[in-house]
Order: C-alpha cells, then sequence, then structure tokens
C-alpha cells in the first residue's frame, strides 16, 4: 500500500486509505443503498469534497498521549499500545504544528498529560490531577503563528473513557472562544463538523426542504452550538433548540439570538417540544434533527408521530438506526422524499446521510 508521508501503517483510523477516490465512493454509496434499501429509488449521488481537501481536513481531534522518555507522543491506542499520529496526513497543519509544539511539555508523574484535544483554534491539555497544576511553559508565539487562538488546561482525575469531566478548566492562554468559518462562535468542547464547507452545502438542502419563514415553529433537536438555529432565525421562523451541553445552548444563544433553548436529552425533553410544536398549525411546524449515532430516543419518535411536522429534514451519521427510525417515522404517516449521502470524513468508511420527509 502506498501511504503519504505521516500515515503509519499501524493506523486503524481510516479504513480506505488504500483506495481511490472512486472505490472508495463507490463503497459508501454502496453501503448506503443497502442499509436504506426500502428507499433505493430516493437516494442522491454521494456528495464529497474537492480533491485536495481529502487530506489537511481534520480541524477537531481527540488524541492520546504517551511519554517515550524524550517527549511526548500523541496518537491512538492500539492494544494500549500508542501509535503516533503527530504527523498525520488527515489532520489540518494547525493541528500539526500544534501537537509537535506540545511534545516538550514537561513529563509525568509532575504533569500526568492524558490526552490532548484540538477543536479548530482551541486547544485542551487534559491531566489526570484533581488539584491545580503549576501552567507548564510553552512556545505561545508558536502556537498564535499555527493559528492557535485559546490554549486551556482541563483536570480530570480520571480521563479515560471520558475524555472530559467536571474538574476545572484553565485558560492558560489566548481567548475563550473562536468563530468557525460560518462565522459562528465555538469553544474547546464543541462539536464540529469536519468539513464545513461541504457541512454548509447539508445546511443549504436541509433549508431549502423545510423553508421556514415567519410564522413558522421549528424545532432543531440536538442542535449544539446552534450553526442550524441561525440559519432558521435568519429566515424569520421562530425557533426551539435542545441540547444536553449548557456551554454549547449558551453559545446557541449568542449565535441564534431569539430562540427558545432547553437543557437536556431530546427524549427527557419531549414533551415541552411537543408542547410548543403544538402551538403552531401543522402546516407551518418544522423539525431539524441531528442526533448521535444511536438515532432518536423512543420518546422524540413518538412525538414526532403523535405531533408531527409539516415538513422534517433528519442529518444521521448511522445508516442502521437512520433506517429504524424512518420506518417509526413512515409508520407515522411521514413519506421519505430523498436521501443525500456526504462524505464527510474521506479516507474512512464513514458516511452521513440527510434525508427529507413530509409530514402527513
Amino acid at each position: 500500500m502506498n501511504l503519504p508521508p505521516g500515515c503509519p501503517p499501524r493506523c486503524r483510523g481510516c479504513a480506505h486509505r488504500g483506495l481511490t477516490e472512486e472505490a472508495s465512493s463507490a463503497q459508501k454509496e454502496g453501503w448506503i443503498r443497502t442499509a436504506l434499501a426500502p428507499w433505493e429509488d430516493r437516494i442522491a449521488p454521494l456528495r464529497s469534497p474537492d480533491p485536495q481537501r481529502r487530506l489537511g481536513y481534520r480541524e477537531r481531534v481527540r488524541l492520546a498521549t504517551r511519554w517515550d522518555g524524550k517527549g511526548w507522543r500523541f496518537g491512538m491506542l492500539l492494544r494500549d499500545e500508542l501509535v503516533p499520529l503527530e504527523d498525520c496526513p488527515l489532520h489540518a497543519p494547525r493541528v500539526r504544528a500544534a501537537l509537535n509544539l506540545f511534545r516538550p511539555l514537561p513529563p509525568p508523574p509532575a504533569f500526568p498529560l492524558a490526552f490532548v484535544t484540538l477543536t479548530g483554534a482551541q486547544a485542551t491539555l487534559v491531566v489526570k490531577a484533581s488539584h491545580p497544576l503549576e501552567p507548564p511553559a510553552l512556545d505561545f508565539s508558536g502556537l498564535e503563528a499555527a493559528g492557535v487562538e485559546g490554549l486551556w488546561l482541563h483536570h480530570h482525575p480520571t480521563a479515560g473513557r471520558r475524555i472530559f469531566g467536571r474538574g476545572a478548566w484553565c485558560l492558560l492562554w489566548g481567548i475563550p472562544e473562536s468563530r468557525n468559518p460560518l462565522g459562528l462562535l465555538y469553544g474547546p468542547a464543541s462539536f464540529q463538523q469536519a468539513l464545513p464547507e461541504l457541512y454548509a452545502l447539508s445546511l443549504d438542502q436541509a433549508e431549502a426542504h423545510l423553508a421556514p419563514g415567519p410564522g413558522d415553529g421549528t424545532g432543531d433537536l440536538y442542535c449544539g452550538d446552534g450553526a442550524s438555529l441561525a440559519r432558521w432565525r435568519a429566515r424569520g421562523s421562530e425557533a426551539l433548540g435542545v441540547e444536553i451541553s449548557g456551554s454549547a445552548l449558551d453559545r446557541a444563544a449568542r449565535n441564534a439570538p431569539g430562540c427558545i433553548l432547553l437543557q437536556g436529552t431530546c427524549g427527557q425533553r419531549a414533551p415541552q417540544i411537543r408542547g410548543w410544536l403544538a402551538s403552531f398549525p401543522q402546516g407551518m411546524r418544522r423539525a431539524y434533527l441531528n442526533p448521535p449515532r444511536t438515532g432518536l430516543e423512543t420518546e422524540v419518535a413518538a412525538m414526532l408521530t403523535d405531533c408531527p411536522a409539516g415538513r422534517l429534514a433528519y442529518l444521521s451519521c448511522a445508516a442502521r438506526t437512520l433506517r429504524r427510525d424512518l420506518e417509526l417515522l413512515e409508520a407515522g404517516g411521514y413519506e421519505v422524499v430523498s436521501l443525500t449521502p456526504y462524505d464527510f470524513f474521506p479516507r474512512t468508511d464513514h458516511v452521513e446521510t440527510l434525508a427529507l420527509l413530509e409530514g402527513p
């Protein structure tokens, strides 16, 4: 296999790295057509990024750490052994530069570094410590030149399966929030799609289908920092956002002013979502869904069939749970209009799908 420079042969992160772009796209389209076979006649071609964006696109990384006696290494764990990824060709230049600047950090046990994360221009050092640590000496000018805007120290004494915990967050340098290519605020623990230009296209498609406007009510479930909420508000629609993260909702309030925001899981908040949607005539109800891989909670699927939206858009990161949820929504009277796969993660086997539905 002819690997690009910096790509470790033992890495298991990119299942399609040995495939051509055409072969990878064919496999992804084939998987979607198999997983979503009942609606095969409504599946559009895969939407992919420009060829030059298939490398160096990952601005959001979560990496384990190991001290090798000379400095810190950052990468993925494989059978409890670290596969170094400081020079991974999928990482954006900013990520690779920052990781190499972090290698000279103090060794353990004085500095018990467990993870390094980067979310765009926000970087975080996660340490296994409950007590405040002396801030490490770092080349802040080098970080600034690399494009990092904020550096955090997060104390998480049980860091392991969960990278972030309830421990203190200390801003070591820079600013606490940045703006993404869509102009929206985000923080060090925000979720962001890997290819903002392709994500914007998916939002364009969802917006064209939902066509929210004055007098409509758009429920945005799993709304994150409010990227989609800002779209609905810009068109004059009333909007309700639901998200479990309090910090994400704080940014959603600033990214999409004028929204009603509820904290909690969408399943927990299903009664409030239903009550709000029911205050609009069915034909003026809109719903945008962007759940995790587990798909819609049972309470959410039931709420959307009991109080149906006139139009619905569902961005899914797992075709199997999407199929389950589409079957539930169809049983409740919805009609699947189209399914569009998006290649948000080139060179991997991951593919997302935007489903557009009409209400009963």
